[in-house]
């Protein structure tokens, strides 16, 4: 077990200082001799990787190195981290004989590849030979696990890229060196070693940031008319990112254990066996309600190679704490009657009860671990492959690390592929969870938790983890929150891409003949447009329903900021109205909805999260004032569809060029195009 030696606590020296990127110059580049001896271009720039530029110019050969050199931050790392161990010590003193010419011959050095061990029991016994290929946990609709131009298989893996293994024995065939030669070639193909294999420049680092690249690539979304993914990449490529980091880490200790302590000291001074992160857990979902958990887990379960899942530990638990549970329901969930069968039936919409139909708790976080022979559920983080989530279960342990010193959320720090599902559904409890999420992804650490520094890849101690991140983010609709954390947030040096869909509409799904009138007011900015908006109402809108004595006049806003906003323009105005928002009581939403049905209130101030949470039916309505336009287009011929019907029932929306996205889900891309770009601004759909 010589993980034990390797990934032990700093001891014998001073703490490494683990700081944010931005905070700290936390670059680790490590001096090897394959690197001395490369050539220098003749106009160097000034060097961000902590390594001399000074003394060289173009075609300089090895022995025209400079001597005298400045102590690296990574020598300073193995000197401190030598003092408390010896085998880290002979490794610092051997780089210290290499700088002054003093080093062994290349001949005495085993540049092949190795990786460590796994910190559990049942994973430092396995065995390399008979592993199962791994599965492409991502595909839903390929069921044959492997990607076939992403996979190889073990034997081959075990000498592909990573570098044969030096042999006392020369006696190794012609065949078999050619076999090797081609093993390379494929692993180098695979998606898995490009993304993580490639090593970014300052450079490429800083047009990243500046976020100037534009989707180019256009291909044709299958089963989706009319939509297309757009990229800044070349294409889309596939991913069974958990078991090929296994595999890696697996074969590479292997190849480490064949070797004596000393001859790995060698080795490790080398890129070839560069396979960790700051912590083990690689994949996160971050997902809104335990219900989708579930099925995700089990879609999990169901890809995953079955040599993977002999034992899936806890899943009885996973299913109680997780499946449906006594689930409470509102008054108008069930319809009043039984029907023949004695099976009461929903009133609620189909994708309500989709929803909503099974656990609707939004607080969990659990770790998921994926070993040789098994799947254990409720695993701990630190030693956890993957991390599914809420975001509201997320910001209860940032919380208590940020009161607990003694907490942290190191275990955030490698997460090297993030999928946010059902977005849309995130969207209505609170996106601000996730931007704090992001905020605490692939953060240096602030303590070692066990690993083998000399193993971490370079681009982690270089404080660039969050640019080789994959990030997917799925949900049924795209709004202004999830296009400023895709644009400035999700920066993988690889690419983007989106789908850009060409939407219909719902205005067919409107059942009543009601007159729907768009009204547009000019806002000049979008910092301006909540302001410009209300003043638009209070002018032109308001002063049509103040004075009159009919009531049944909704008012609807998707933001509870606006809800807000609107409740304290119409208590300035003395108005009669009654508000049923997403924080109102149960009972006096019920006495509103009684107050509005008899008239004793003319106005009802009613918001989208409380219809998408309960989608209430209200009655006495007859006049619709749709102040933003919902996000979920399919709230919008629900409203109207409420109306009661009478001779003068109306519909009026307001909007602007900032609502583009809204719009156009509802109306249709074509005639959103139209009504955002004409002279005149009122519309009149019937």
């Amino acid at each position: 077990m010589r993980n034990s030696k390797r990934s032990g606590t700093f001891k014998g020296g001073p703490k490494r200082s683990l700081k944010t990127p931005a905070k700290s110059n936390f670059s680790l580049k490590r001096c090897r001799k394959d690197r001395q001896v490369e050539d220098v271009p003749a106009s160097p720039s000034p060097s961000t990787s902590g390594h001399s530029s000074e003394g060289h110019s173009a075609g300089a050969s090895s022995d025209e190195e400079v001597v005298h050199r400045e102590p690296s931050t990574y020598d300073s790392l193995l000197s401190a981290l030598g003092s408390g161990n010896e085998s880290l010590a002979r490794v610092f003193k051997k780089r210290q004989k290499e700088q002054q010419g003093r080093g062994d011959s290349e001949d005495d050095i085993d540049d092949g590849s190795v990786s460590s061990i796994d910190d559990e029991e049942e994973d430092s016994e396995e065995e390399v030979e008979g592993q199962t290929k791994p599965g492409d946990i991502l595909r839903k609709d390929d069921q044959r696990m492997v990607s076939s131009d992403d996979s190889v298989h073990d034997d081959e893996e075990a000498s592909a890229y990573f570098g044969s293994e030096t042999s006392d024995d020369d006696d190794i065939s012609d065949l078999e060196n050619d076999h090797q030669k081609n093993n390379v070639e494929q692993e180098k193909m695979s998606s898995f070693h490009v993304h993580l294999g490639h090593t970014l420049s300052q450079k490429a680092v800083e047009e990243l940031i500046k976020n100037k690249r534009r989707f180019k690539c256009a291909m044709t979304a299958v089963g989706m008319p009319k939509s297309n993914w757009v990229g800044t990449g070349e294409c889309i490529v596939k991913l069974n990112h958990v078991l090929r980091s296994r595999d890696l880490i697996a074969k590479n200790d292997a190849k480490l254990s064949k070797h004596p302590e000393s001859k790995q000291d060698d080795i490790l001074s080398g890129d070839g066996f560069l396979d960790h992160g700051f912590t083990r857990p690689k994949v996160m979902c971050l997902l809104p309600l335990r219900s989708i958990a579930l099925c995700v887990v089990k879609r999990l379960i169901q890809l995953t190679p079955p040599s993977h899942k002999v034992n899936v530990e806890h899943i009885d638990r996973f299913s109680d704490e997780f499946g449906a549970g006594d689930a409470t329901e509102d008054d108008n969930t069930m319809t009043d009657g039984a029907r023949d069968d004695g099976i009461q039936r929903s009133s609620k919409p189909v994708d309500f009860d989709a929803l909503f139909g099974g656990n609707n708790n939004d607080h969990f976080m659990i770790g998921i671990k994926i070993t040789r022979k098994s799947i254990k559920l409720y695993n701990d983080f630190y030693s956890s492959d993957i991390i599914v989530a809420s975001p509201l279960g997320l910001i209860t342990k940032i919380g208590e690390a940020e009161v607990d010193k003694e907490k942290d959320m190191d275990y955030l720090s490698s997460i090297e592929v993030l999928i946010i599902d059902h977005a849309d559904v995130i969207a209505m409890q609170n996106w601000s969870h996730v931007n704090t999420v992001f905020e605490h992804l692939n953060r240096v650490p602030s303590k070692q938790h066990g690993t083998d520094v000399m193993r971490i890849r370079q681009w982690y101690l270089d404080g660039y983890a969050r640019f080789y991140r994959q990030t997917i983010l799925l949900g049924s609709y795209v709004n202004p929150d999830m296009n400023a954390l895709f644009n400035h947030l999700c920066q993988n040096y690889r690419g983007k891409v989106k789908l850009i869909c060409e939407y219909k509409g719902v205005l067919p799904k409107v059942i009543l003949q009601v007159r729907q009138v768009y009204e547009r007011f000019d806002a000049t900015s979008i910092v301006d447009a909540d302001d410009t908006r209300m003043d638009y109402f209070a002018k032109k809108v308001f002063p049509k329903i103040k004075d009159s004595i009919e009531g049944g006049t909704m008012l609807f806003t998707s933001s509870y900021f606006e809800f807000v906003r609107l409740r304290n323009f119409l208590k300035s105005q003395n108005a009669s109205f009654c508000l049923l928002g997403e924080y109102t009581k149960a009972s006096d939403i019920s006495r509103a909805r009684v107050w509005f049905f008899e008239g004793m209130r003319k106005i009802m101030l009613y918001t989208e999260r409380a219809h998408f949470y309960h989608r209430y039916k209200i009655r006495g309505l007859k006049n619709l004032i749709i102040y933003s336009l919902p996000e979920r287009k399919e709230f919008y011929p629900e409203l109207i569809n409420m109306l009661d019907e009478a001779e003068n029932m109306t519909c009026t929306v307001l909007f602007s060029r900032f609502d583009q996205f809204r719009l156009e889900r509802i109306v249709g891309t074509a005639a959103s195009k139209r009504m955002l770009s004409s002279e005149k601004g009122v519309f009149v759909f019937c």
